[in-house]
């Protein structure tokens, strides 16, 4: 009489999950070059003063809105990928838990948006505003949700390989998670460039993430 452990339990068939994977894959470059070509091109924008949020202000603030809504969905559709190709594997549990919660991050980022502040959009008084409105609070905690969920996956990844011997994968994994704690720890004290190095951070993390869900969709 034959045992089925969780292993060898039937998954999705291969198709789908490939399908799946590449939205997760799609993410961060459809994040990236949509977030960057807005930060070059909107007048008074100015990326070592203005957080990537602060897009969504203003007359075009619908087109960064449009990105986080879409790059959100994209992350929870892949968050379904993994939980697939991860099946009875480590982190099979948490990892798509953690992409599914930063997918569901960023689209709270994209529906609570900052506060005009610091001369963005152009007429906008220097300086932070006097006060934060609401929507600007939810977006700062949606925002970190998305931060913390990211990091988190990019660490259980690193155990991931750890425990399958692929050492190299498992310290990108972890270096990746350290970039964006370090890049988002920066921009909390204020320091120079911090909206620089929170961009950076969050690019590093969540392109891990993409990266690592592409080379899954090719096993898949």
């Amino acid at each position: 009489m034959t045992t089925i452990t969780r292993s060898s339990a039937p998954t999705r068939s291969s198709a789908p999950t490939r399908t799946l994977l590449t939205a997760a894959a799609a993410a961060t470059p459809v994040w990236t070059v949509v977030a960057l070509a807005q930060a070059f091109t909107r007048e008074g924008f100015d990326l070592v003063r203005h957080p990537l949020s602060q897009l969504a202000t203003g007359s075009l603030g619908w087109i960064q809105i449009a990105n986080f809504l879409i790059v959100g969905s994209l992350l929870i559709a892949g968050s379904f990928g993994f939980r697939d190709v991860l099946y009875g594997k480590p982190g099979g549990t948490w990892v798509p838990r953690l992409t599914l919660v930063a997918g569901i991050g960023m689209i709270g980022a994209g529906v609570f948006v900052m506060d005009p502040a610091d001369g963005f959009p152009v007429g906008t008084p220097a300086g932070p505003p006097t006060a934060m409105s609401w929507h600007a609070i939810m977006h700062m905690v949606t925002g970190s949700v998305t931060f913390i969920a990211l990091a988190a996956a990019c660490f259980v990844l690193g155990r991931h390989f750890t425990r399958t011997g692929a050492r190299g994968m498992a310290v990108a994994s972890r270096l990746a998670g350290a970039a964006l704690i370090l890049g988002d720890g920066w921009a909390v004290t204020g320091g120079h460039a911090a909206s620089v190095t929170l961009a950076t951070g969050v690019m590093i993390a969540m392109g891990w993430i993409s990266l690592v869900a592409a080379r899954f969709r090719t096993s898949a």
